[in-house]
């Protein structure tokens, strides 16, 4: 997994937690907490650490995991702005994760394993993401798209219909949006 998930998730506990529980956390896991954007780290380092949150905390994993895709996308926003242009929607943005951002992701980042995203629009205030990744973190996914509702002012309601752990091969994600409203 790519650094930069690692960093967001050290600010997010430092904001939620404390330094103090970061600090335990990195202790509890084996781990230094040198983390670069760009550098690469095993997968199972970032669910450890989320496991030892979970512990700590007393809130379920996955609910730290959607809390966490949250947060991510409001860190990718301020880091990455040229993928948020003025006047884009949040549905523009979700539809453009698979054909624009990753493809940019992976200029960035050659090796980042990105999930793949496909779609389905049944109608103008509806979109269907369906979920591929071998990473199963379909509770991140969750979270970025309730970030996106959030950083865009835009209720999106969502269900999941279909997910790896219950079995399906892949996880599908059906959204209807709610109209915009202003960003403060």
């Amino acid at each position: 997994m790519k650094g930069i998930a690692f960093t967001l998730l050290n600010e997010l506990v430092e904001q939620k937690f404390g330094m103090e529980v970061w600090d335990s956390l990195l202790e509890s896991t084996g781990q230094d907490g040198v983390f670069t954007a760009a550098a690469s780290y095993p997968d199972q380092a970032i669910l450890n650490l989320v496991a030892a949150l979970s512990q700590h905390s007393g809130i379920a994993a996955e609910d730290l995991v959607r809390a966490f895709g949250e947060f991510m996308f409001t860190g990718f926003a301020q880091q990455y702005p040229s993928f948020f242009p003025d006047g884009i929607s949040a549905r523009e943005l979700l539809k453009s994760v698979d054909g624009i951002i990753h493809v940019e992701v992976k200029k960035l980042f050659p090796d980042a394993l990105l999930p793949r995203f496909e779609y389905e629009e049944p109608s103008a205030d509806r979109l269907v993401m369906i979920y591929r990744s071998e990473r199963q973190l379909c509770a991140l996914a969750e979270g970025l798209i309730n970030g996106a509702a959030a950083w865009f002012g835009e209720p999106i309601q969502h269900s999941q219909t279909k997910c790896t752990h219950r079995g399906d091969d892949h996880c599908r994600f059906e959204l209807t949006f709610g109209g915009r409203h202003d960003r403060d």
